[in-house]
């Protein structure tokens, strides 16, 4: 067990145990412990903690700064996974992400936003896919626990044939490659990105409840993030090579959610759907709500 800091928002320090960090290396694939400035580039502010195993990080919003990082390599394929404790207590107005997108007018992006709240109320998850630059994907979910008081696990797995979200290891989103109707991402290299910023004018309540920055920082800590995926470069070889990997093509296991998964995707929607564009989408502008139906 390893020691981190973390900074509390009067500013002082606490310490807090934490797990090994096990994340990824230039080569693909889960590899030896690597601290976060092997994997990730410096946040882009001043806000924010490396623990001094170099294993959690901390960043947070201020009045004067928000904070974030992103991954060094860019990837096509793969699991990824963040471990993350979200701000405590008055949150409104503050967004918190963990994404993976590439770059450009027609990018392509797979969002976790947790939109804060006011005390006692629940944080939304909001998610939401881009393909060549297309979003309006969103769909929203209340958490059934309090991401403030312990870790939870947020992941995305991405082959050829499925995009899946996890919560806790529980799927709660679907994207189905059918390019007879739908782009695919499937050739547009992405990074990972953590962050926290000033979302005020639509994060909580559309907007009406606003920021209190009498309660800044608002701190978010992440840990134990995990990749499994294919290293690209923007290369016509490093594309066709991911697109080749076993990252893209991971077996029928992988490539489908098991009846078990199906019925807890069912149990999501059922107990915490907040919104689904899907409600209201263009099925033209958005053919997939016709077979995205899980």
């Amino acid at each position: 067990m390893q020691v981190s800091i973390m900074r509390t928002p009067s500013g002082s320090f606490s310490m807090i145990a934490i797990a090994v960090l096990l994340c990824l290396s230039a080569v693909g694939g889960i590899n030896a412990q690597k601290p976060f400035n092997q994997t990730f580039d410096t946040p882009w502010t001043g806000n924010y903690d490396i623990s001094a195993d170099g294993m959690t990080t901390q960043i947070w919003l201020d009045q004067l700064f928000a904070s974030g990082f992103n991954s060094k390599l860019s990837y096509l394929f793969g699991d990824f996974s963040m471990y993350m404790k979200l701000v405590p207590n008055n949150s409104a107005g503050t967004v918190a992400t963990f994404y993976l997108s590439s770059q450009g007018p027609t990018h392509d992006e797979f969002d976790f936003e947790f939109l804060g709240n006011t005390s006692g109320q629940p944080y939304i998850l909001h998610t939401n896919i881009f393909v060549n630059g297309l979003g309006g994907r969103e769909i929203q979910y209340r958490l059934p626990f309090d991401p403030t008081a312990a870790f939870h696990k947020y992941g995305f797995q991405w082959n050829q044939d499925i995009v899946l979200f996890w919560v806790d290891d529980i799927p709660i989103r679907e994207f189905v490659r059918n390019e007879t109707a739908t782009p695919y991402p499937n050739h547009q290299p992405m990074q990972a990105y953590c962050s926290i910023w000033d979302g005020d004018s639509w994060a909580t309540e559309g907007g009406r409840i606003k920021i209190n920055w009498a309660d800044a920082p608002f701190v978010v800590t992440y840990k134990n993030y995990t990749f499994e995926a294919c290293p690209c470069g923007n290369t016509t070889a490093d594309i066709t090579a991911c697109q080749n990997s076993r990252y893209a093509y991971p077996g029928p296991a992988a490539r489908n959610l098991s009846t078990h998964g199906v019925h807890q995707m069912e149990g999501v929607k059922r107990g915490w759907l907040k919104y689904d564009y899907c409600w209201y989408a263009n099925t033209t502008t958005y053919p997939e709500c016709q077979y995205n139906v899980v």
